[in-house]
C-alpha cells in the first residue's frame, strides 16, 4: 500500500470518527415524542399545545402526543419533565406560571431555571376579562365601580393557584384595591363551564380559552389585557382605554425539555418549533384565538431562557405583596 495511500484511509477514519456523533444526532427523533402539557386537557394551554404538536409531528416525522398531567398549578407536570431523561422524548409546555411557582410553591421541588433545557417561546397569550351573561356591569367602567363596592361579595373563579387566571385575578385585584371571593377549580375548562352556566360571576382568562364564547354570546365581556384590540374581537375595548394600565398581562407559553438535553437534540427542536410558527394553519388558528406566534428569534433557547428568569423577578413582589402561597 503506497504512503498516500495510507494518509487517505487514516483521514478517512479520522474525519468519520469526527463527524459520528453529529451522524448519529441526526437521527433523532426514532420513537414518538410526549409533550407534557401541566393543565387539564381542553383548557388554553392544551389548545396551544396540539396546535404545535401536530405540526411538529409532520416535520420529524414521529408522532409528538400531548399527555395532561394536571394538579397543584402546573406543577405536577412540570416537576414529572424535570425528573425524565433528557433524551428528548419528554418535553414539557407551559406558560407564565413557570415564572411564579418559585415564589408560590415553598416546597416547589425543581428549579426552573436550573432543572430545565429552554427550546423556545412559542406564544403570548391576552387575557380576557368575562363574565356570566347576566352579571349586572354594563361595560368595563361599571364593572370596575362595582367591584370598589361590592367586591367581596364578587366570585371569582380561577384554575387553580398558579394558574394564569389566578395570577390575573391577583393583579386585577391589586390594581384596584378591591377584593374578591376565590373560586379555584381544577383547571380553565370547568372554571369556563361554571362561567357560562352562571354558577361564578367573573374570570380573567387566556383568549384561548374565551373567544369562542365570547363570540357565541355566552358570557359578557368587559375587556382584553392587549395593548392594542384584537382582530379576532375588533369591539372588545382594551384595560388601558379603561384607565387600567397596569392590568398589563400577557400569558407567554414556552417550551422545555430535562436540564442535561444535547445540544443538537435542542437545536432539532428549535428547529421544528420555528417551522411550526410559520405554519398557516397554525398561524390562522392563533389568529382566531386572539393570539399569534412568536418571531423566529423569540422561538430560541436563549429568549425562552432570558423571559423565565426576568419574569420570575418581575412576579414575586406581587406575590408576596399578595401573601398567597400553595404550601
Amino acid at each position: 500500500m503506497s504512503f498516500s495511500l495510507k494518509g487517505l484511509i487514516a483521514s478517512f477514519a479520522l474525519a468519520s470518527a469526527l463527524t459520528l456523533p453529529a451522524a448519529a444526532q441526526s437521527t433523532y427523533p426514532t420513537q414518538p415524542i410526549t409533550i407534557v402539557v401541566p393543565f387539564s386537557a381542553g383548557g388554553p394551554t392544551d389548545t396551544v399545545t396540539r396546535l404545535i404538536a401536530q405540526s411538529m409531528s409532520s416535520d420529524l416525522g414521529q408522532q409528538v402526543l400531548v399527555q395532561n398531567v394536571g394538579g397543584a398549578g402546573g406543577t405536577l407536570g412540570a416537576g414529572q419533565v424535570a425528573k425524565a431523561k433528557p433524551d428528548g422524548y419528554t418535553l414539557l409546555l407551559h406558560h407564565i406560571g413557570m415564572s411564579t411557582a418559585p415564589t408560590l410553591y415553598r416546597n416547589l421541588g425543581f428549579d426552573p431555571v436550573k432543572d430545565f433545557s429552554p427550546v423556545g417561546l412559542v406564544t403570548s397569550v391576552p387575557m380576557t376579562i368575562v363574565a356570566r351573561k347576566d352579571f349586572e356591569p354594563a361595560d368595563m367602567a361599571a364593572l370596575v365601580a362595582h367591584l370598589k363596592k361590592d367586591g367581596t361579595n364578587v366570585t371569582y373563579a380561577n384554575a387553580g393557584i398558579g394558574s394564569a387566571s389566578h395570577l390575573c385575578g391577583m393583579l386585577l385585584q391589586e390594581t384596584l384595591g378591591v377584593q374578591m371571593v376565590t373560586v379555584p377549580y381544577q383547571g380553565a375548562a370547568p372554571a369556563m363551564t361554571d362561567i357560562v352556566g352562571g354558577q361564578v360571576d367573573l374570570i380573567c382568562d387566556q383568549t384561548t380559552n374565551t373567544t369562542n364564547q365570547i363570540k357565541a354570546g355566552e358570557v359578557k365581556a368587559y375587556a382584553v389585557t392587549s395593548p392594542e384590540r384584537l382582530a379576532s374581537l375588533p369591539d372588545l375595548p382594551t384595560t388601558k382605554e379603561a384607565g387600567l394600565e397596569k392590568l398589563d398581562i400577557g400569558v407567554w407559553h414556552g417550551i422545555y425539555g430535562p436540564a442535561g438535553m444535547d445540544p443538537a437534540i435542542v437545536a432539532r427542536l428549535q428547529e421544528s418549533l420555528k417551522k411550526a410558527l410559520t405554519n398557516e394553519t397554525v398561524k390562522a388558528r392563533f389568529a382566531e384565538l386572539g393570539t399569534a406566534p412568536v418571531s423566529a428569534d423569540e422561538a430560541s433557547p436563549e429568549a425562552l431562557g432570558k423571559e423565565l428568569s426576568s419574569q420570575i423577578a418581575q412576579w414575586k413582589p406581587i406575590i408576596e405583596a399578595a401573601g398567597v402561597y400553595a404550601n
